[in-house]
Protein backbone atom coordinates (compact mmCIF):
# COMPACT_ATOMS: atom_id res chain seq x y z
CA UNK A 1 0.00 0.00 0.00
CA UNK A 2 1.41 3.58 -0.69
CA UNK A 3 2.01 5.59 1.85
CA UNK A 4 0.03 8.91 2.82
CA UNK A 5 2.34 11.84 3.32
CA UNK A 6 1.47 15.36 4.85
CA UNK A 7 4.15 17.78 4.75
CA UNK A 8 3.39 21.54 6.25
CA UNK A 9 4.84 24.67 4.44
CA UNK A 10 4.78 23.17 1.01
CA UNK A 11 4.13 25.93 -1.18
CA UNK A 12 7.82 26.95 -1.75
CA UNK A 13 11.03 25.47 -1.38
CA UNK A 14 11.85 22.03 0.15
CA UNK A 15 8.28 21.61 0.57
CA UNK A 16 6.84 22.37 -2.53
CA UNK A 17 9.79 19.37 -4.49
CA UNK A 18 8.72 17.04 -2.17
CA UNK A 19 5.13 17.42 -2.92
CA UNK A 20 5.64 17.28 -7.03
CA UNK A 21 8.55 14.61 -5.89
CA UNK A 22 5.61 12.68 -4.07
CA UNK A 23 2.70 13.33 -6.60
CA UNK A 24 4.96 12.12 -9.88
CA UNK A 25 5.61 9.23 -7.71
CA UNK A 26 2.70 7.88 -7.63
CA UNK A 27 1.63 9.02 -3.26
CA UNK A 28 -1.03 10.57 -1.72
CA UNK A 29 -0.18 14.14 -0.06
CA UNK A 30 -1.85 16.26 1.65
CA UNK A 31 -0.41 19.81 1.43
CA UNK A 32 -0.53 22.40 4.16
CA UNK A 33 0.48 26.02 3.49
CA UNK A 34 -1.07 29.56 4.95
CA UNK A 35 -1.55 30.96 1.27
CA UNK A 36 -3.12 27.85 -0.73
CA UNK A 37 -3.69 30.23 -3.54
CA UNK A 38 0.31 29.29 -4.55
CA UNK A 39 -0.31 25.48 -3.97
CA UNK A 40 -3.30 25.83 -6.22
CA UNK A 41 -1.13 27.82 -9.16
CA UNK A 42 1.67 25.13 -8.51
CA UNK A 43 0.18 22.00 -8.42
CA UNK A 44 -3.55 22.24 -9.84
CA UNK A 45 -2.93 19.45 -12.51
CA UNK A 46 -3.04 16.74 -9.71
CA UNK A 47 -6.56 14.58 -9.08
CA UNK A 48 -7.85 12.30 -6.14
CA UNK A 49 -4.14 11.26 -4.28
CA UNK A 50 -3.87 15.17 -3.69
CA UNK A 51 -5.50 17.31 -1.04
CA UNK A 52 -4.63 21.06 0.16
CA UNK A 53 -5.08 22.27 3.38
CA UNK A 54 -4.80 25.80 4.94
CA UNK A 55 -2.73 25.92 7.15
CA UNK A 56 -0.81 28.86 9.88
CA UNK A 57 0.74 25.89 12.01
CA UNK A 58 1.80 28.49 14.65
CA UNK A 59 -2.22 27.96 15.13
CA UNK A 60 -2.65 24.98 17.26
CA UNK A 61 -6.90 24.75 16.43
CA UNK A 62 -6.17 25.18 13.05
CA UNK A 63 -3.67 22.63 12.49
CA UNK A 64 -5.90 19.77 14.48
CA UNK A 65 -8.72 21.06 12.04
CA UNK A 66 -6.57 20.45 9.07
CA UNK A 67 -5.49 17.15 10.15
CA UNK A 68 -9.09 15.71 11.03
CA UNK A 69 -9.90 16.77 7.09
CA UNK A 70 -6.79 15.15 5.58
CA UNK A 71 -7.59 11.97 7.56
CA UNK A 72 -11.19 12.17 6.64
CA UNK A 73 -10.17 12.32 3.21
CA UNK A 74 -7.16 9.59 2.57
CA UNK A 75 -8.40 7.11 6.15
CA UNK A 76 -4.90 7.42 7.08
CA UNK A 77 -1.72 9.67 7.23
CA UNK A 78 1.76 7.60 7.44
CA UNK A 79 4.15 10.39 7.15
CA UNK A 80 4.32 13.50 8.71
CA UNK A 81 6.90 16.15 7.25
CA UNK A 82 7.25 18.79 9.40
CA UNK A 83 9.32 21.57 6.76
CA UNK A 84 6.86 24.61 8.05
CA UNK A 85 9.20 27.85 9.25
CA UNK A 86 11.55 30.65 8.17
CA UNK A 87 14.81 31.87 9.11
CA UNK A 88 14.72 34.67 11.64
CA UNK A 89 18.33 36.02 11.05
CA UNK A 90 20.23 39.10 12.42
CA UNK A 91 22.58 39.55 15.96
CA UNK A 92 20.47 38.53 18.57
CA UNK A 93 20.14 42.68 20.53
CA UNK A 94 18.74 43.11 17.02
CA UNK A 95 15.66 40.75 17.52
CA UNK A 96 12.89 41.84 19.23
CA UNK A 97 11.06 39.65 21.83
CA UNK A 98 7.95 39.59 19.78
CA UNK A 99 10.30 38.36 16.34
CA UNK A 100 11.72 35.45 18.61
CA UNK A 101 8.93 34.25 20.20
CA UNK A 102 6.92 34.21 16.75
CA UNK A 103 10.48 32.39 15.20
CA UNK A 104 9.48 29.72 18.22
CA UNK A 105 5.71 29.83 17.58
CA UNK A 106 6.50 28.66 13.90
CA UNK A 107 9.70 26.88 13.60
CA UNK A 108 9.03 24.93 17.34
CA UNK A 109 5.52 24.97 18.42
CA UNK A 110 4.33 24.83 14.55
CA UNK A 111 6.07 21.04 14.84
CA UNK A 112 5.06 20.37 17.69
CA UNK A 113 1.18 21.59 16.89
CA UNK A 114 1.57 18.77 13.90
CA UNK A 115 2.90 16.44 15.46
CA UNK A 116 0.54 16.21 18.72
CA UNK A 117 -2.63 16.67 15.98
CA UNK A 118 -1.00 13.00 13.84
CA UNK A 119 0.39 10.82 16.79
CA UNK A 120 -3.61 9.50 17.83
CA UNK A 121 -4.02 8.35 14.48
CA UNK A 122 -0.32 6.81 13.64
CA UNK A 123 -0.59 5.12 16.91
CA UNK A 124 -4.19 3.70 16.52
CA UNK A 125 -2.58 2.40 13.07
CA UNK A 126 0.14 1.18 15.06
CA UNK A 127 2.74 2.41 12.06
CA UNK A 128 3.81 5.91 11.23
CA UNK A 129 7.10 7.76 10.18
CA UNK A 130 7.32 11.26 11.24
CA UNK A 131 10.09 13.86 9.66
CA UNK A 132 11.37 17.16 10.70
CA UNK A 133 13.31 19.34 9.17
CA UNK A 134 16.07 20.51 11.23
CA UNK A 135 19.21 21.78 9.24
CA UNK A 136 23.37 22.99 9.88
CA UNK A 137 21.75 25.50 12.21
CA UNK A 138 20.53 22.48 14.22
CA UNK A 139 23.92 21.53 14.61
CA UNK A 140 26.42 24.56 15.06
CA UNK A 141 25.52 28.18 15.45
CA UNK A 142 27.14 31.22 14.02
CA UNK A 143 27.32 34.87 14.36
CA UNK A 144 23.89 36.09 12.63
CA UNK A 145 22.12 32.65 13.12
CA UNK A 146 21.84 32.95 17.24
CA UNK A 147 17.83 33.40 17.21
CA UNK A 148 17.59 30.88 14.32
CA UNK A 149 19.47 28.13 15.88
CA UNK A 150 18.13 28.33 18.87
CA UNK A 151 14.66 27.27 17.16
CA UNK A 152 16.52 24.46 15.19
CA UNK A 153 18.18 23.58 18.70
CA UNK A 154 15.38 22.81 20.16
CA UNK A 155 14.13 20.61 17.61
CA UNK A 156 16.75 18.57 17.78
CA UNK A 157 16.32 17.66 21.40
CA UNK A 158 12.55 17.45 21.13
CA UNK A 159 12.85 15.07 18.50
CA UNK A 160 15.47 13.35 19.47
CA UNK A 161 13.49 12.38 22.75
CA UNK A 162 10.57 11.63 21.03
CA UNK A 163 12.23 9.21 19.19
CA UNK A 164 12.50 7.17 22.11
CA UNK A 165 9.22 7.38 23.36
CA UNK A 166 7.19 6.65 20.36
CA UNK A 167 9.62 3.65 18.96
CA UNK A 168 8.19 1.04 21.26
CA UNK A 169 4.95 2.04 19.73
CA UNK A 170 6.37 1.04 16.07
CA UNK A 171 6.66 4.56 15.15
CA UNK A 172 9.95 6.56 13.69
CA UNK A 173 10.37 10.07 14.22
CA UNK A 174 14.20 11.50 12.09
CA UNK A 175 15.60 14.97 11.90
CA UNK A 176 16.89 15.72 8.44
CA UNK A 177 20.06 18.02 8.88
CA UNK A 178 19.99 19.68 5.47
CA UNK A 179 23.04 21.52 3.80
CA UNK A 180 23.17 24.47 1.95
CA UNK A 181 19.97 23.41 -0.78
CA UNK A 182 19.53 25.83 -3.61
CA UNK A 183 15.72 26.57 -2.83
CA UNK A 184 14.21 30.04 -2.12
CA UNK A 185 15.48 29.89 1.66
CA UNK A 186 17.33 32.52 1.42
CA UNK A 187 15.02 35.12 -0.31
CA UNK A 188 13.48 38.05 1.68
CA UNK A 189 10.28 36.44 1.31
CA UNK A 190 11.59 33.66 3.57
CA UNK A 191 14.67 35.49 5.89
CA UNK A 192 13.44 37.85 8.32
CA UNK A 193 15.98 40.46 10.05
CA UNK A 194 16.00 42.16 13.56
CA UNK A 195 13.33 45.18 14.09
CA UNK A 196 16.00 47.01 16.30
CA UNK A 197 19.61 48.43 14.99
CA UNK A 198 22.27 48.56 17.41
CA UNK A 199 24.85 50.74 15.98
CA UNK A 200 27.75 48.65 17.61
CA UNK A 201 26.77 45.72 15.11
CA UNK A 202 25.60 47.59 11.92
CA UNK A 203 29.20 46.83 10.21
CA UNK A 204 29.11 42.59 11.05
CA UNK A 205 25.50 42.82 10.12
CA UNK A 206 25.65 44.25 6.77
CA UNK A 207 28.71 42.07 5.62
CA UNK A 208 26.51 39.21 6.72
CA UNK A 209 23.35 40.05 4.47
CA UNK A 210 25.66 40.31 1.32
CA UNK A 211 27.39 36.98 2.10
CA UNK A 212 24.11 35.93 2.51
CA UNK A 213 22.85 37.29 -0.88
CA UNK A 214 25.71 35.68 -2.45
CA UNK A 215 25.20 32.40 -1.17
CA UNK A 216 20.95 32.37 -2.53
CA UNK A 217 20.58 29.79 -5.32
CA UNK A 218 24.46 29.25 -5.42
CA UNK A 219 23.85 25.90 -3.09
CA UNK A 220 25.28 22.67 -3.98
CA UNK A 221 22.17 21.02 -2.34
CA UNK A 222 19.61 19.52 -5.24
CA UNK A 223 16.12 19.44 -3.37
CA UNK A 224 14.79 16.64 -5.82
CA UNK A 225 17.43 14.45 -4.87
CA UNK A 226 16.58 15.16 -1.34
CA UNK A 227 12.84 14.43 -2.07
CA UNK A 228 14.27 11.02 -3.63
CA UNK A 229 15.85 9.84 -0.05
CA UNK A 230 13.20 10.87 2.26
CA UNK A 231 10.79 8.87 0.28
CA UNK A 232 13.44 6.03 0.88
CA UNK A 233 13.83 6.72 4.31
CA UNK A 234 10.08 6.69 5.11
CA UNK A 235 10.28 2.67 3.61
CA UNK A 236 12.72 1.61 5.85
CA UNK A 237 11.88 -0.45 8.72
CA UNK A 238 14.91 1.46 11.35
CA UNK A 239 15.28 4.85 9.56
CA UNK A 240 18.17 6.90 11.63
CA UNK A 241 17.08 9.71 14.19
CA UNK A 242 19.49 11.78 12.38
CA UNK A 243 20.13 12.28 8.58
CA UNK A 244 22.55 14.50 7.52
CA UNK A 245 21.35 15.59 3.79
CA UNK A 246 24.49 16.80 1.50
CA UNK A 247 28.18 16.77 1.83
CA UNK A 248 28.38 19.97 3.72
CA UNK A 249 25.84 18.77 6.25
CA UNK A 250 27.95 15.53 6.81
CA UNK A 251 31.18 17.92 7.25
CA UNK A 252 29.84 20.11 9.96
CA UNK A 253 28.53 17.14 11.86
CA UNK A 254 31.60 15.67 12.17
CA UNK A 255 33.60 18.88 12.68
CA UNK A 256 30.83 19.72 15.69
CA UNK A 257 31.58 15.97 17.23
CA UNK A 258 35.40 16.56 16.67
CA UNK A 259 34.88 20.13 18.12
CA UNK A 260 33.07 19.05 21.29
CA UNK A 261 35.27 15.71 21.91
CA UNK A 262 38.39 18.23 21.70
CA UNK A 263 36.71 20.56 24.33
CA UNK A 264 35.76 17.31 26.87
CA UNK A 265 39.10 15.93 26.84
CA UNK A 266 40.51 19.35 27.19
CA UNK A 267 38.89 20.55 30.02
CA UNK A 268 38.43 17.04 31.53
CA UNK A 269 40.34 17.04 34.71
CA UNK A 270 38.53 20.50 35.68
CA UNK A 271 35.25 18.97 34.46
CA UNK A 272 35.90 16.16 37.17
CA UNK A 273 36.62 18.26 40.16
CA UNK A 274 32.64 18.97 40.29
CA UNK A 275 32.19 15.28 41.35
CA UNK A 276 31.42 14.45 45.33
CA UNK A 277 34.44 13.18 47.07
CA UNK A 278 33.28 10.18 49.13
CA UNK A 279 35.24 9.87 52.14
Amino acid sequence: MKKVWMVTGASRGLGLSLCKFLLNAGRSVVATARNTDALHKKLSQHGENFLIVPMDVSDEQQVQAGITIAQAHFGRIDVLVNNAGYGQMGWFENISPEQIEQQFATNVFGSMHATRAVLPIMRAQKSGQIFTISGLAGVKSQAGYSVYSASKFALEGWMEGLAEEIAPLGLNATLVEPGSFRTDFLDETSLTYGEWHVPDYMEYELDFKQKQQALNHQQMGDPVRLAAILMQLAEEVSPPVRFAAGSDAVEAVLHKAHDMNRLAQEWLNVSKMTDRQEQ
